[in-house]
Formats: structure tokens, sequence, C-alpha cells
């Protein structure tokens, strides 16, 4: 499909410029042609004179030579003997030529003037310009911070106060060098990428590392931008530098603490690991050698009970009793802590896990405990997760044990087993009850070894089934806690991960 052609706007100027010296010399013919008419002399000379001059001044030379040539033609043939022809009569040419010659002097003087304008005019936009630049440059030289200009082959233009004081070369000495030579710039990529990436955004900052005259290094926070003159091409670039090289230094002091930091945590958690290891295998030991003279020691007395019950008194035959309850107390201690030594030392072997399903073999196993009580369960929905199964199950019926045992003085018992709002990658399942609870100053020492804060009296128990909770959470990456108020129930809570 055709399409017109717009023309430029160059050719638009071109064409009103021109234009405007044919209108002129028309608009002075009419009115020398109108003067002839009306009787009034030599009006003829000064009306085309001011058209040249009014189109030398307001088009240009181009058009004003174009004036005086529609000018002569125009009163050669309407104004000059004979009329209407392009033919001059001897006695009329030398007033021809004459006309001729001052239209030219006139363009001549009107084209001169026109140019000592423009200069004059772009001298003061310059002076402008300069004393603008001056002011701004003596703002510069006021601030103590790095600052100077380049142009875009590096070399220094301006170089303020500040950036002799940072570097020590005079204003005289940069001026006229080539940056990065000067200060032996270390860039953190190849100044072709930098150059490449400040003319497409026209900005850059970067970290550089660079020498002063003395020799001595910093590094310095590099701040790059562009400037472009009135038709947007890049003339130069202003870069701005603070010192960090004290906070380099600093951070690098860090980093070394915190990597020295890091092998101690690591060594003291191995030296740790060792101990832990031998105090198990210790425990271990000591507990398991203890259940011979353990044995022998209530199996003597039984025997002695059994024999001499009918020679002894009331008091004697109460004492054995209490050897035999003291020692089958700790019978229970020892296999207790055997079964807490065993979880340390056991691998864990990961499977997906119904936690459902393990509250439901948990229930079953304390189901004993519960027999002949009123006990009201409330069972939220339980998500799987992923773990050790045999040791989740024995965590589980350790707390579910807790909450039975520590609701047996209410008469209506009531035990809440869910799942509670957690982070995103955990799970985090709570048991909670209505018993006795405990004061929270003494959670901390819920989960330790033979922690206890009831009396035996009260509530049977070795004090090692939170501990062992604990354990078998912690060795799950997870975590436990506890929140309590007295007489007024307790909540349990362990977060595992989810995978």
């Amino acid at each position: 499909m055709w399409k017109p052609e717009i023309p430029s706007r160059g050719a638009i100027s071109a064409v009103l410029r021109y234009g405007l010296a044919v209108v002129s010399v028309a608009v002075a013919l009419e009115l020398a042609l109108l003067a002839q008419l009306q009787t009034v002399p030599n009006l003829e000379f000064p009306l085309f004179l001011t058209a040249i001059a009014v189109t030398v001044w307001y088009a240009g030379a181009g058009p004003g030579v174009l004036a005086v040539l529609f000018s002569g033609l125009g009163f050669d043939y309407f104004l000059t003997e004979p009329l209407y022809t392009l033919y001059i009569e001897p006695p009329n040419r030398p007033l021809f030529v004459v006309f001729i010659l001052f239209a030219l002097m006139i363009a001549w003087f009107s084209s001169r003037r026109r140019r000592i304008e423009q200069e004059l005019r772009q001298a003061l936009n310059e002076l402008d310009t300069a004393a603008e630049r001056s002011q701004q440059a003596h703002l510069l030289n006021l601030t103590h911070d790095t600052i100077f200009v380049r142009d875009m082959t590096d070399v220094i233009t301006y170089w303020n106060r500040g950036a002799e004081e940072r570097y020590g070369w005079n204003r005289e000495e940069a001026v006229g060098k080539v940056s990065h030579q000067l200060m032996q710039t270390i860039f953190p990529a190849p100044l072709e990428e930098i150059n490449e990436k400040l003319l497409g955004t026209g900005r850059w900052e970067g970290e550089l590392t660079q020498t002063k005259r003395d020799g001595t290094q910093l590094v310095v926070a590099s701040r790059w931008a562009l400037q472009g003159d009135e038709s947007g091409n890049p003339v130069a670039v202003l870069e701005t530098n603070n010192d960090i090289t004290e906070r380099k230094r600093a951070e690098e002091e860090i980093r070394k603490l915190n990597a020295e930091l890091e092998q101690r945590v690591i060594e003291r958690t191995d030296e740790l690991k060792a101990t832990n290891k031998e105090l198990e295998a210790f425990a271990y030991s000591i507990s398991h050698d203890l259940r011979a003279p353990l044995r022998h020691m209530a199996g003597y007395a039984e025997l002695l009970q059994k024999n001499a019950a009918s020679i002894l008194d009331e008091k004697s035959r109460r004492y054995m009793t209490m050897i035999l309850e003291s020692a089958k107390r700790m019978g229970e201690l020892i296999d207790d802590l055997l079964a807490f030594s065993r979880i340390g030392r056991a691998e864990t072997q990961k499977t997906m896990v119904s936690l459902e399903q393990l509250v439901k073999e948990a229930l079953s196993e304390v189901q004993q405990e519960t027999d002949g009580r009123n006990m009201g369960w409330t069972i939220g929905a339980l998500p799987n997760l992923y773990g050790d199964r045999s040791m989740l199950r024995l965590a589980l019926v350790n707390l579910v044990s807790n909450a039975v045992k520590f609701t047996r003085t209410r008469p209506q018992p009531e035990i809440e087993i869910g799942c509670a709002d957690g982070k995103e990658d955990e799970i985090v399942v709570f048991i909670r009850d209505n018993g006795v609870g405990f004061e929270m100053k003494y959670v901390n020492k819920l989960f330790g070894v033979f922690q206890r804060l009831h009396r035996a009296e009260e509530f049977e128990g070795t004090g090692i089934g939170l501990a062992t909770v604990q354990r078998i959470i912690h060795r799950h990456g997870g975590k436990v806690w506890a929140e309590g108020i007295v007489d007024r129930g307790a909540t349990f809570y362990f977060s595992v991960p989810k995978s």
C-alpha cells in the first residue's frame, strides 16, 4: 500500500526560509507598483532593500541571495523602461548596477550582523555555562568526598580537593592523566565489561582497589555516573569514591574469627560427642554390672524373709520389706538407665511413619493404667512423618503414660492429642492433660535424667521417661518443650522435620 512521504523537519525549515524570500520580494514589488500608481516617486529602492534585509536577517544568506535575484528581476521587469521586458536601456544600466550593488551590500551587512549576534549569544551561553560549572566546582571542592571527572578516554578533566586529600596528587598533577593508570586501579571485572554496563545503564557501582601517591593501597566504594551532551551522546564520567579500607579490614578480621570459631565449635562438638559416647558406654557398663549384685541382694533378702519370717518381729519384717522394695526400685532405675543409654547408641532406621497408628498403639500400651477410670480422649488429625518408628513409638508411649499418670487424681481425666501450628518445614505434636500440672519455673528440670517435680509417694516413676523423649526427638532433629499450670494441667510438645 502506498504511503505519502512525510517531509523531514529540515526540509520544512528550508521551504519556510526560501518562502520568506519570495513573499518579502512579492510584497515589496506590490507596494512599489502601488506607489507608482499613486505617483509616489523613488520608493521602489527602499522597499526592495527592506525585503532583502528582512530575508537575510530572518532566513540567512541563501534566501538573501534569492531575494536579491528576485528583487533585481522585479525591478528590471516592472519598474525599469522598457516595462515588462528584461532588456535594460543603456541610460538605465548604471542605475540597475547601483541597485544590485547596494542590495548585495545590504544583504552582506545584514548577514554579517546576524552572524555576529549569533556568536555573541553563543558566547553568553558559554559564559553562563562556565559560570555555572565554576560554581558547581566550588561546591564540589567544599566536600571532603573524593570526586573527579574523566572523559570517555579515562583522562581526568576535573580533580576536587577531596581527591587531593585522599590520593595525594594535586590538581595540576592529576588533570590530563589516565585515571586507572595514575591510581593503579584494580577492577572487580574486566574494564570493558564495566564500561559496557556504564554505557547501557548510565551508572555503575562497585569496589575498587587503588594506590595512593605514597604507595599505600586502599579499597574504595566507587560510583560512576555517565554525563551526556544536549544530543545525549556520552562525554564524561563523574566518579565518586569513599574509602572503606578499614571496614574491609574489619570484615576480613570478622571472617577469620568466624572461621576460627567454627573450627573450634567443630572440635568441641567432636570432643563432646566422644565424651557422650564414653559416658553412655560407662552408664551401660555400670548399669549392666550392677544387675548381678542387685539380684543377689534381692534374692538373699527374699530367702531371709521366707526362712526367718517366724522368728522376726514386726519391725524386722518391715525392714526386710523396705529392702526388697528398694531393690525392686533400684532394678527399675537400672533398666531405665540401660534403655536410655541404648537410645543414644542405637542407629535410627527412618521410614515414613503414620502418627495416627503410633497413637493407637500407645493407647493400647497404657490401657492397663486406664482400666476402671472414666477417661476422656480427644484425638485430632495426625499426619505421616519421616522417622524411626520404634523410637517415635517409645516417645509417644512415655508422653501418653505421663499424662495418664498425672491425671489419676482427677474425677474426669481429659487428654487431648493433636497437631499444633509450627514452621512450614516441621510437624508439631502436642499431648495435653488436665492433671496436676507443674510450676513453669521448674520447666528446665523436666527433661533431665532422674529429675522429678513430684514426690515418689504421690506418683511413681524413675525420672528418665521425659529424658528419653528428649533424646529421641533430638536424634530426629527436632525439639521438645512443655507448658503447665499447677492444678490446671500440662501440655507437652515435640517437633520433628517433615523430611
